[in-house]
């Protein structure tokens, strides 16, 4: 099976239901299907071929939907761009992918027109613009109104043949810490993928997504690959910024699941009347993206309850789920990810690849036919992270006795402080235990005598008062001596990319900054 069969099942099934919700207009699963032929065709007119790589710069939309399954249906490999990017980010992307064409809309074209110029081996520009002159004076490329082809195109399936071990994806990682790598997919590793998580979530025709996260991001192109493989329907809301509005929707929509990465809990717990809503048809709420403090966890699940939460754990890598944690046992398992979902295996290994007893912390690794097939252009870092069959996450954990796994933090976010290894979650979590802190980033400093120091970056609540001295009064009750902060520096907000992922690298870039102005 392929992923296009997701959306042609179903339109085929459910022709006149409602499939997307966006900016108050619902769209039928057969208007998708119609119009994603009527792009297909045209990618095909224009040469585009199977294994042909064709990139998206779109926000979430009717759009972006229709472009990744018309990519899809020409047996054609869709790039996932970020939208909150760079003219370099651009043209790295386009260049290392080798894309023939692009999808995007208007607001892209400030980052994308200079990038093109560095990229020659686009031909194709499908734009949702009127004036398309911008691009007309690029010599290698052609462009056209995407409204055109909806309104001339041929709307029969173009009808390419492939395989499900065929690559559909190339996934670039946001990059924070060094040159993004994309990260290939096949048909198979979402299919396997998509098919566990509706298993755990029970998903059905009947259920009705808030989607609030980007479908380039893998986590939230699983919200669509999921619900349209039921027949389920999605609420594309990108106003989260205004987080109410957000929460209004969902209500009007009767949305059944919600789904968000820590920092999207953290604004509608301290940053909105979230607690004032009521969602009578909210039945589940889904939580991954990165560690979520316990102290938050407990929160999330006593406002949206009678929904249930499930704290999941994946990768980009993984297309992308690794685990998820049963809500029966929420309450018994706090801070754990769960155990690995149908299909996938999860061990707890040492420097040696052996696996470790219970309650040892070593490097998480996993099996599965969800494991992408590599790193694009880049055999060295594939062969770091793909060994033996098994893919090595480059997060540190542990499990108990039952099998459930705990995830203690990063290989590469440990602070070495003389003789001690300190995990920077779990600095954080406490920091976050603490009531009037919203959000909090640890990083390591470089220290003269230790090796490194903690640095703790703290967000405050709307119109909260803390002092640092505070702040280390309630850590000496938490964490030993050697895990204290040795720096604590308030600021307005902690940098993430769109996916909500924090970027330590720019908190490490903010602290050189003003070491430079302090020494200079």
């Amino acid at each position: 099976m392929q992923i296009n069969h997701f959306l042609e099942n179903a339109a085929q099934k459910y022709p006149d239901k409602e499939a997307l919700w966006y900016k108050e207009e619902w769209m039928t699963y057969g208007a998708i299907d119609r119009l994603s032929n009527k792009l297909g065709n045209y990618l095909k007119e224009t040469g585009i071929r199977r294994g042909d790589r064709v990139a998206i710069l779109y926000e979430n939309s009717f759009d972006y939907v229709i472009a990744y399954f018309a990519v899809l249906k020409v047996g054609a490999i869709e790039v996932s761009m970020n939208t909150e990017t760079t003219v370099d980010t651009v043209t790295h992307a386009l260049n290392d992918s080798g894309a023939k064409a692009i999808v995007t809309s208007k607001r892209h074209s400030r980052c994308l027109v200079p990038a093109l110029r560095k990229a020659p081996e686009v031909r194709d520009v499908i734009v949702e613009q009127q004036d398309l002159s911008a691009y007309e004076e690029i010599g290698h490329c052609n462009p056209i109104r995407l409204s055109q082809i909806y309104d001339s195109g041929d709307a029969r399936r173009p009808g390419t043949r492939g395989i499900d071990v065929d690559l559909a994806s190339i996934v670039y990682t946001t990059g924070s810490t060094s040159t993004p790598k994309g990260v290939m997919l096949s048909h198979l590793n979402v299919v396997s993928n998509t098919r566990s998580i509706i298993e755990y979530l029970e998903l059905t025709e009947r259920d009705r997504i808030m989607v609030v996260l980007p479908f380039f991001y893998i986590y939230g192109k699983s919200l669509l690959t999921t619900h349209l493989c039921v027949g389920g329907s999605l609420v594309l809301d990108n106003r989260f910024v205004f987080p109410e509005a957000v929460l209004e929707t969902m209500q009007s929509t009767e949305v059944t699941g919600f789904a968000g990465v820590p920092s999207t809990f953290l604004i509608l717990l301290n940053r909105s009347r979230v607690r004032e809503f009521t969602f009578e048809k909210l039945r589940y709420v889904t939580q991954a993206g990165g560690s979520m403090a316990p102290s938050i966890q407990k929160k999330v699940a006593e406002v949206f309850a009678p929904a249930r939460l499930f704290v999941m754990y994946g990768a980009t890598e993984a297309a992308p789920r690794l685990s998820y944690l049963d809500p029966d046992v929420l309450s018994e398992k706090w801070g754990s990810v769960g155990k690995a979902i149908s299909n996938v295996e999860l061990f707890v290994v040492d420097e040696s690849g052996n696996p470790l007893a219970p309650h040892c912390a070593g490097e998480i690794v996993a099996r599965g036919s969800n494991l992408m097939v590599g790193y694009w252009n880049d055999p060295i870092e594939t062969a770091k992270v793909l060994k033996n069959g098994l893919y090595h996450t480059g997060d540190l954990g542990k499990m108990d006795e039952e099998g459930y796994l705990y995830v203690v933090g990063r290989s590469k976010d440990m602070i070495k402080i003389g003789g001690f290894r300190v995990s920077a979650k779990e600095i954080e979590e406490a920091l976050l235990e603490i009531d009037k802190i919203h959000e909090a980033a640890v990083i390591g400093v470089d220290d003269p005598i230790l090796g490194e120091a903690i640095e703790a970056f703290v967000v405050l609540r709307e119109n909260a008062d803390l002092t640092q001295d505070e702040i280390r009064s309630t850590l000496k009750s938490m964490l030993p001596a050697y895990k204290q902060p040795t720096h604590i520096e308030f600021i307005d907000s902690i940098p993430k990319g769109q996916s909500g992922k924090i970027l330590k690298a720019e908190l490490r870039k903010r602290r050189d900054v003003q070491r430079e102005l302090t020494d200079g």
